[in-house]
């Protein structure tokens, strides 16, 4: 009877053992100020019903770190559901066709026409992941029709958080700032207006989707004080979903933003001011 107690206790050990992250860096539980391993994060992570995972899209790091966690929390518990803001509806078929063909395309960006604004090289290994999983990979996004005739006339937007005045000039001042202060000022509400409905499609696919739901998404889009858990809120919700901000070295993520972060190495940056400038210029 020893020996099978021995045997069982080692086979539950093999069960629990977690690959270490491909990535390091400080992790820290906002709410609490703590430090915490890459292992405790995922026993953390692991509860809530839907969780946000906020990301610098051209980070190399934030993307292994997020396969890490997803192959990860997976041997945790079952997984519902992972959305995308890469993803946009009108690809939703062609998604659902991929993974019902249980085949891997020749050439899976074509497949899923994917567009050349998301990095292939970042997202690959995520979407050929999820692509092999027994939940659904779900769009988050609004596809170009939506977004134009967002911009041509920008709709209302119900929701006493979304609305609120210090939510959109904290966005504003992300609009003007993303786009290195060249914007027309003109053209400052109908951008606010998408970045929002983009905010609200995500939270309006979250809640639909099967729980536990993953959304991965970019750093302002999975803010909790500007972002799409607002909307969760404002959609009815009666809790907001967690959120993991992945950042790196130096930047400044705060409990009002995020629930956990988990800062990664800093990375020199391409001077994008530049290249936008040179853009406006033509």
């Amino acid at each position: 009877m020893r020996g099978l107690w021995l045997l069982a206790l080692v086979l539950l050990a093999g069960c629990q053992h977690v690959v270490a992250p491909p990535v390091g860096g400080d992790i820290r539980d906002l709410r609490s100020g703590e430090m915490l391993t890459a292992q405790q994060l995922l026993v953390r992570l692991a509860e809530p019903e839907r969780l946000i995972i906020g990301e610098q899209h051209d980070n190399a790091d934030h993307h292994a770190a997020q396969l890490w966690l997803l192959q990860s929390l997976g041997k945790r518990r079952a997984q519902g559901s992972l959305l995308l803001e890469m993803l946009t509806p009108d690809q939703q078929a062609k998604v659902d066709a991929l993974r019902q063909s249980n085949s891997v395309a020749a050439d899976l960006p074509a497949a899923l026409t994917w567009q050349e604004g998301w990095d292939w090289n970042l997202y690959g290994p995520i979407v050929r992941f999820a692509l092999t999983q027994p939940y659904p990979l779900l769009a988050a996004n609004l596809d170009d029709r939506e977004i134009r005739a967002f911009y041509r006339n920008p709709p209302a937007l119900n929701g006493p958080r979304s609305n609120a005045l210090s939510v959109q000039n904290t966005l504003l001042g992300q609009v003007s700032e993303s786009h290195c202060g060249l914007l027309p000022e003109s053209r400052m509400p109908a951008m606010l207006a998408i970045q929002q409905q983009r905010d609200r499609r995500m939270a309006e696919r979250m809640l639909a989707a099967p729980m536990p739901s993953i959304l991965l998404a970019g750093a302002w889009h999975a803010r909790k004080d500007v972002g799409v858990p607002l909307h969760v809120l404002d959609l009815g919700a009666d809790k907001p979903p967690i959120v993991l901000m992945l950042a790196e070295q130096g930047a400044a993520v705060t409990p009002a933003m995020a629930d956990y972060v988990w800062y990664t190495p800093a990375t020199p940056k391409p001077d994008y001011c530049e290249q936008m400038r040179q853009q406006f210029a033509k």
